[in-house]
């Protein structure tokens, strides 16, 4: 897989509940991070995920905020 973004981060998904078109991935990164990530349905199939699957979460830094108390 080549893409154009720097943050690929490698890990197992760990849970995905489906709603009616959405779906919520999660991938375990190690270390006890978790990322979750909305994706469809059709993408989940597409994607052929599944819990233990190795699958990639892929940040596009324009879309990342930060927030401090």
């Amino acid at each position: 897989m080549k893409i154009s973004a720097r943050n690929k981060l490698a890990g197992t998904v760990v849970g995905i509940e489906k709603g009616a078109v959405n779906a919520t991935v999660q991938i375990d990164l190690g270390g006890g991070s978790i990322v979750s990530a909305m994706i469809t349905n059709a993408s989940v199939e597409e994607l052929e995920l599944e819990v233990g699957k190795t699958a990639y979460a892929i940040v596009k830094a324009s879309d990342v905020m930060v927030g401090a108390d």
